[in-house]
């Protein structure tokens, strides 16, 4: 989707959270949302000349690793406070921002980590604190500085053991700052708060909802293709079959699925993609058979950047040959999301690896991308599924990689290796479903490592293939825990593999959080 239907989609009232290089400003973004407020991220860079053009409804200034005293730590333009915008600085972001409009910010003397509680001031005026926050609260905190004197027109109105200044508040001005971090689960009563600061003191409307992100972006989409004729790219997970089925409510026949079977799929998931669109959605749809074409254009690539932009390359050279009977067919339909824009760098951020739908698409593009879903994390993706009626297998379909398992297999990616880890991936998923925890693991998998183990079975040597179970708990899978499956399951899971797929000896359990890795291994 092109800026300027981007820019339709988005509602009038946003909430711009400016990133200082915290873990959590993705989260930030989150509980914005979920207080049905339109949220964005954006650099720390940005001028308050880029900021006003935004036109942002409020502002909030995330956490982050640095000492506002160190050189080199990030800034904000103070151009900030003169756009006339509420503004709420969190961690690091209340201590510029007391910093840069004339308070003090002091080293203390042991910081300040984790659980504590947190106390009103006796008399102070807050508009913050009210209701249920106007008591001693849990909150959670991460820093070792700390404001020690509040600037002109400021009232502190709050305190905990380790910060005098919890809570800083200027009425007038709507400027507003805490010291901890009120958009983690570990602070109670933190979406409490930030609720406070968008509705009743920003004074935002809570009508960021997908029942009216699917309205305004079928009229977004009308506008964009008109009279034209739409492909989208089918892969059969979540993402795709969202944007197939929104697209198709905007523009109906002028719609065709091309669904490219690269031979890179879950075990069976070909036959249900074609299945589920084709018969009982009532979307016209193209099944190319293309497997050969990608072990072929595979063969011999083993570093993972090079396989993600070679699939992501070919998946559009086969809809360029898909086109057939839709020869004038000018638009791509993409089930690009928001994590995938930030993941993939965006001109300010680092790129964590190119997504196939974003940054492994070739040079020479012969279509002009309709996004969708651009503006969305993945639960919101799923609450527009939903919205639009598609079914539970659908809707709740664990994220699945654009290059498919050719990012699971380390290495160079070959028809029996590819045949192996479906055996194992399918084992690993249905015994999750018959413990019962499919809904509360966000992704889980299979990964085939390119390299060999020693093992014994049946008294004899074998030289086999390890296989790593994955599985992670998320919210927007910009962050991601890895999931405490109980033994007894993993038990299972590694004895099926074992003896049920040949030429694998041995499996292990991937326990690593995102960051410092990411889900996928490649």
């Amino acid at each position: 989707m092109n800026d300027a239907v981007a820019a339709a989609v988005a509602p009038d009232e946003k909430v711009l959270v400016v990133d200082f290089g915290a873990q959590y400003a993705q989260l930030i973004a989150r509980r914005v949302r979920e207080a049905n407020v339109y949220s964005e991220i954006v650099p720390s860079t940005i001028t308050a000349e880029e900021l006003a053009a935004r036109e942002p409804s409020a502002v909030i200034l995330s956490g982050g690793p640095k000492s506002v005293h160190v050189e080199g730590a990030p800034s904000m333009d103070p151009g900030l406070y003169e756009l006339g915008v509420p503004v709420l600085g969190i961690c690091y972001g209340a201590q510029l921002l007391a910093q840069q409009l004339g308070g003090t910010v002091a080293r203390g003397g042991a910081g300040e980590y984790g659980r504590t509680t947190m106390d009103p001031i006796d008399g102070a005026d807050s508009r913050l604190l009210v209701g249920d926050l106007a008591h001693t609260q849990t909150v959670w905190m991460s820093h070792f500085d700390a404001v020690t004197e509040v600037p002109a027109g400021f009232a502190a109105t709050a305190s905990s053991p380790g910060a005098k200044v919890a809570v800083l508040e200027d009425h007038e001005r709507r400027f507003y700052g805490v010291q901890y971090h009120p958009e983690v689960a570990h602070t109670p009563h933190g979406q409490m708060l930030m609720e406070r600061f968008l509705h009743d003191v920003a004074g935002l409307r809570a009508d960021w909802t997908m029942e009216n992100f699917v309205d305004t972006s079928v009229e977004a989409i009308r506008a964009q293709v008109g009279t034209g004729r739409a492909i989208c790219g089918l892969s059969g997970g979540v993402d795709s079959a969202v944007a197939a089925a929104l697209v198709h409510k905007a523009i109906g026949p002028q719609l065709t699925c091309v669904f490219v079977d690269t031979g890179l799929m879950r075990k069976n998931e070909g036959e249900q993609v074609v299945e589920t669109f084709r018969r009982h959605q009532g979307i016209e749809l193209i099944h190319v058979r293309a497997e050969d074409r990608f072990f072929e254009r595979l063969a011999g690539v083993t570093d993972p950047e090079e396989k993600r932009k070679a699939i992501g390359e070919l998946f559009i050279r086969v809809f360029e040959d898909a086109r057939g009977g839709i020869e004038d067919a000018t638009f791509l339909v993409q089930g690009t999301l928001y994590p995938d824009v930030i993941e993939s760098g965006n001109g300010h951020a680092s790129t964590i690896k190119s997504h196939h739908n974003v940054g492994g698409l070739p040079d020479d593009l012969d279509f002009e991308l309709v996004e969708p879903l651009r503006a969305l994390f993945k639960d919101e993706v799923r609450a527009v599924g939903a919205e639009l009626g598609l079914p539970d297998e659908i809707v709740w379909r664990q994220p699945f990689p654009g290059p498919g398992l050719g990012v699971r297999i380390i290495g160079e990616v070959t028809p029996d290796k590819v045949a192996t880890l479906q055996e194992a991936d399918a084992i690993v998923r249905e015994e999750l479903k018959i413990a019962g925890l499919e809904r509360e693991i966000w992704q889980s998998f299979a990964v085939l490592p390119d390299i060999r183990t020693v093992g014994v079975m049946g008294d004899e040597r074998t030289y086999g293939y390890p296989v790593i179970i994955r599985a992670v708990t998320s919210e927007d899978a910009m962050t991601a825990d890895w999931a405490r499956i109980p033994y007894e399951v993993l038990e299972t899971m590694a004895s099926r593999i074992i003896n049920e797929v040949a030429g694998v000896n041995r499996v292990a359990y991937d326990i690593t959080s995102k960051p410092p890795g990411t889900i996928e291994w490649e």
